[in-house]
């Protein structure tokens, strides 16, 4: 309890870091030699970059479409707005545009003009962005218009709101390139949960950088890391902590008020882990409760889509704006068309949570489970249930090298180098320290696969049963509402098991990296990790924002 109290009170006894505009200047003297050279000492091997500049585009070309609006907004306008939009939730942002205090296209510049500030700063860079919507101004003062004329948006809304999509969720007018050098000019149309938030009124911001083919590309590369984006760092600590993966960029982008929400996509701990490292709250639905149709595959079995945000009721608004009925998408019941999430102080008295015993010597973890007993809910001591994994690789393999051809087939755009995992091979073999860097273990792996459609589903049915029925038996057996994790430790079993699961800041450690309460629930019981994590999120005042991005 001491680690949290004693990191807070310093947090609170700093000043707050004033963020300004950078002169180009000092962009253009930055040398990444000198921050490479500092990174190749550090402790943790998983820290020794060997690249953090992407090699495939100058950065100023993001906000190109921009300058003289961005020009025109100015310093003095953005720091007006700084207190009515950084930290701030969406009912906050809907809130400050119906008093009259800001308009939608304000909102919008407000982040260009950030964006670049931080993107264009040698301290404070992040990576956290591959792409922005040229398109993104009209959105908005199309927004503007529609509410000038009557349109009536309720403080729940994501009617004008800037939303930051992973770059592997399909957007008209942006390439999807899942941050591979292959897929650069994938000009392709919206995914099925894009058009969901153009409907509510959403506005796209751009695209977020990520762990380059979410993170089953290489063996040894460091989280984060896309040719396309470079290397995505963390606001909590730059070149101290990762970011975690593979929805790197939108948890970091999130963490540092760079959008007001984003969207990530998880197979086995890409929402969990890079919530959980930049301080944010992270939803990995059932996979079925959201559609994936448009989105760069691993796994059609484990895929899903999710929310990262600064607070739980604003997982739950852009969860609502994605949910829908897909035809297209086979993992998706009948339930799911009307599937939506209700925000609320629920009462957990009597509730059953497992405290799995691995963490109960984290002092976050037990001042956590405290808060919770505190509050009426009973604490049971379990064990994580021992399952057999062993081919959990190779499942994910083969399904990529069929999942992939398909969206390829499917949503590609015409002109593409690839079509299939073996043509993605030869590809990166053609310029290696361009295309992969840190080599392409998982793609050689893929490519050497050699399983029988039915192989793979007797794989695929052994590793799911065995999950599901092991975590079905603990759930049972202790009687239990939900089981307690930390970060992402739990995140393979909870996705094999196609349990839905949900991280909520819960603290930081002595030197400042955050961690994340992770509540984990069966199959479409989102509703119960909301309840939970709204009332424990209420409890702990956990999150502080990155100090030198407030």
């Amino acid at each position: 309890m001491m680690i949290l109290r004693g990191f807070i009170l310093s947090l609170l006894l700093l000043p707050a870091v004033q963020a300004a505009e950078v002169p180009r200047a000092a962009w253009d003297d930055y040398d990444q030699a000198g921050d490479l050279a500092r990174l190749a000492g550090n402790e943790s091997e998983s820290m020794r970059f060997q690249l953090l500049l992407s090699r495939l585009r100058e950065r100023e070309a993001l906000w190109l479409p921009f300058a003289d609006a961005l020009e025109a907004f100015g310093q003095a306008r953005y720091e007006r707005l700084r207190p009515l939009v950084l930290e701030r939730s969406v009912s906050e942002l809907q809130q400050a545009v119906a008093a009259g205090r800001m308009t939608y296209t304000e909102l919008a510049t407000f982040y260009l003009y950030r964006i670049r500030a931080i993107e264009t700063d040698p301290e404070r860079y992040l990576n956290a962005l591959i792409a922005l919507d040229p398109t993104l101004l009209d959105q908005a003062r199309a927004a503007d218009w529609q509410r000038a004329r009557g349109r009536v948006v309720a403080s729940d809304s994501l009617f004008g709101m800037p939303v930051l999509l992973k770059d592997n969720i399909g957007a008209a007018g942006m390439p999807t390139t899942a941050g591979a050098v292959a897929l650069r000019d994938n000009l392709a149309g919206d995914a099925f949960i894009t058009a969901r938030l153009r409907e509510s009124g959403a506005l796209i911001l751009g695209k977020a950088n990520l762990s380059e083919w979410a993170y089953f590309f290489c063996e040894d590369c460091p989280s984060g890391y896309s040719a396309q984006g470079g290397q995505t760092l963390n606001p909590y600590g730059r070149l101290q902590f990762g970011t975690g993966g593979s929805s790197s960029g939108s948890g970091a982008g999130v963490a540092a008020s760079l959008a007001a929400v984003a969207v990530g996509t998880e197979t086995s701990g890409s929402i969990l882990s890079p919530a959980s490292a930049n301080s944010v709250v992270g939803l990995k639905p059932t996979t079925g409760a959201l559609s994936r149709s448009g989105i760069v595959p691993i796994s059609a079995t484990l895929d899903t889509p999710g929310p990262l945000t600064r607070t739980v009721h604003d997982a739950v608004i852009l969860f609502n704006a994605m949910a829908g009925f897909d035809t297209a998408d086979t993992a998706m019941p009948l339930i799911s068309d009307s599937l939506r999430l209700v925000y609320r102080q629920a009462d957990i008295t009597d509730w059953r949570l497992g405290a799995l015993v691995q963490f109960l010597d984290n002092p976050l973890y037990e001042e956590a489970l405290g808060l919770l007993s505190g509050a009426g809910s009973v604490i049971a001591e379990v064990m994580t249930p021992a399952v057999d994994t062993e081919g959990f690789g190779r499942l994910l393999g083969a399904e990529m090298v069929r999942d992939l051809a398909l969206y390829l087939q499917q949503h590609g755009a015409g002109n593409l180098p690839i079509d299939s995992i073996a043509s993605l091979r030869r590809f990166n073999e053609q310029d290696p320290a361009l295309r992969a860097p840190y080599g392409q273990e998982l793609v050689e792996m893929m490519d050497g696969l050699q399983l029988s459609e039915a192989e793979v589903e007797a794989l695929r049915q052994r590793l799911q049963d065995a999950a599901r029925q092991a975590l079905d038996r603990l759930f049972v057996d202790n009687d239990l509402d939900v089981l307690l994790s930390i970060n992402n430790r739990s995140a393979a079993l909870a996705a094999l098991a196609n349990y839905p699961a949900l991280t909520v800041p819960m603290g930081y450690e002595e030197d400042g990296r955050p961690m994340g309460l992770t509540l984990i629930a069966p199959s479409f019981a989102e509703q119960r990790l909301i309840d939970l994590g709204a009332r424990f999120e209420a409890l702990s005042q956990a999150r502080r924002p990155p100090l030198s991005y407030q």
